[in-house]
């Protein structure tokens, strides 16, 4: 598959959809003074070039009274069983994003919780799991980054 060449105008596109995946094509259209029509084809080829995958909603877990982030480090007896646990992992909905690394840990993991009582239950759902020798938690006092306009605009630099 060719790269996909982005402009200008594709990178003030994604811009604006990032901020929020719902604004409307003919918003985008007006404030780029182009057509709405001309929005649409250019996220259609973006989303047929796989660099627009689908859209997301941003929740406020804390109004929904998940507030508490941990990040378990999850340590394998063997690490054939990678896959066996992570199935496992995915059957948790509080674990919400799981990495396979390298380095201290075999699988890394995202959780939320509503406190600490609930979020060391979550853990040792976690450790129940056959396989895992063990895990190691550190606790989110805050979430200070999460910026996803910054590596879009490297990117973008970079082309």
């Amino acid at each position: 598959m060719a790269k996909f060449k982005l402009d200008e105008i594709d990178h003030q596109i994604l811009d604006m959809l990032i901020d929020n995946t719902r604004t409307p094509f003919t918003d985008i259209a007006k404030k780029l003074s182009i057509s709405a029509g001309t929005v649409h084809v250019r996220v259609k080829k973006m989303e047929d070039a796989g660099i627009i995958k689908g859209s997301s909603l941003t929740l406020d877990y804390h109004k929904l009274g998940y507030s508490f982030i941990a990040y378990v480090g999850v340590f394998l007896q063997n690490t054939s069983q990678t896959k066996f646990v992570l199935e496992r992992i995915s059957e948790i909905p509080y674990v919400t994003v799981a990495h396979i690394t390298t380095g201290k840990f075999n699988i890394f993991c995202k959780i939320r919780a509503m406190d600490t009582t609930h979020a060391k239950e979550v853990i040792f759902m976690i450790d129940d799991i056959e396989g895992v020798y063990r895990t190691e938690t550190m606790i989110s006092l805050e979430e200070s980054i999460n910026d996803k306009k910054r590596l879009m605009h490297s990117i973008f630099n970079d082309l």
